[in-house]
């Protein structure tokens, strides 16, 4: 079984994650936005805007997780994503724990002060997805 990282180093990479999505939704959010509202005076809905948000980042999030087990953030810190076996999430695993650590991470960040009482240090949305962060082995 590959050792597991401590709490800072995933909330390190989380942080550093989140300037890189900057990008990300500068690109495949802001842009397609801003072009409707220039050129066609047409602001969307908040419902559609939040959900576009969503789904751009689910594609970002599960399409790195899925082909490798690691985001550009995960790749820097030296984690990745794996079943508790060591196998590769599934695909339902991996759309699960999407979902799953919205309101962990934003309901005051309840599902990430649940790795402090977690017997293996895990995230809530981990432990419900039947994930795992573990170190990169290379």
């Amino acid at each position: 079984m590959a050792p597991l990282p401590g709490i800072a180093r995933r909330i390190a990479s989380m942080a550093y994650e989140s300037l890189l999505l900057l990008g990300v939704l500068s690109l495949a959010f802001m842009v397609p936005h801003l072009a409707l509202g220039v050129g066609f005076e047409i602001v969307l809905p908040g419902w559609v805007l939040i959900s576009h948000v969503f789904a751009v980042m689910g594609a970002y999030f599960i399409w790195y997780w899925r082909h490798g087990g690691q985001t550009l953030a995960m790749q820097t810190w030296k984690i990745a994503l794996t079943t508790p076996s060591g196998a590769p999430p599934s695909l339902a695993q991996l759309a699960l724990r999407y979902v799953v650590a919205w309101p962990s991470v934003v309901c005051l960040g309840v599902g990430l002060l649940w790795a402090l009482i977690d017997r293996d240090g895990q995230f809530l949305h981990d432990r419900l997805a039947g994930t795992r962060i573990v170190f990169r082995r290379d």
